[in-house]
């Protein structure tokens, strides 16, 4: 880790769920929030997945939720199996707190979460998308994205990768994450 780098984003930092949802989120995230899979971590996989979804096929508004769920229930920073189905079941707890989402999108997010970390790719669209949104900021930990292990052409183009790379080695925090996301 080589600290964290600010930096502005390309579009408006809107919270991808309403503040209610995130008031949740963030009561319920049991390990620092600014930690190896806390909110900048959701904000680089949000911004992947805006970078890759249109070009993948995928529903950006679903890509955008798996941002902030995939590891909002994570018990700690290492060998976690359980917190992407956990993150789903949050989810589905909230779903009523989330009106435009519709059953079909319900289930691709929560086939998402619970499938990211043991599943090589995805039927899907939209899910292979997700899966590819978190692969692309695997640097943070130490490990290079392998385009044999992405799961879209979007996410596997050499411009995405060496961006996404950059930004996941060197821990890039978007102002978004502490002007808005961690403002309230």
């Amino acid at each position: 880790m080589t600290g964290h780098a600010v930096q502005m984003s390309d579009r408006v930092p809107t919270l991808p769920v309403p503040p209610e949802v995130w008031k949740i989120i963030l009561d319920g995230y049991r390990l620092p929030v600014l930690g190896t899979h806390g909110v900048a971590h959701w904000a680089r996989v949000l911004e992947n997945g805006r970078r890759i979804a249109g070009p993948a096929g995928a529903d950006v508004a679903v890509v955008e939720l798996f941002a902030v769920f995939h590891d909002a229930r994570r018990l700690n920073e290492n060998h976690d199996p359980k917190h992407g189905p956990r993150g789903a079941e949050l989810a589905r707890t909230v779903r009523h707190l989330l009106p435009a989402l519709t059953d079909a999108q319900l289930d691709q997010l929560c086939a998402a979460c619970e499938h990211h970390t043991h599943e090589l790719t995805h039927a899907d669209a939209t899910v292979r998308a997700c899966f590819d949104a978190d692969r692309l900021d695997l640097a943070r930990v130490g490990i290079t994205p392998d385009p044999r292990y992405l799961c879209t052409d979007a996410a596997r183009d050499p411009v995405v990768l060496e961006w996404a790379t950059r930004r996941g080695r060197d821990w890039v925090e978007p102002a978004y994450v502490r002007g808005v996301w961690l403002a309230g």
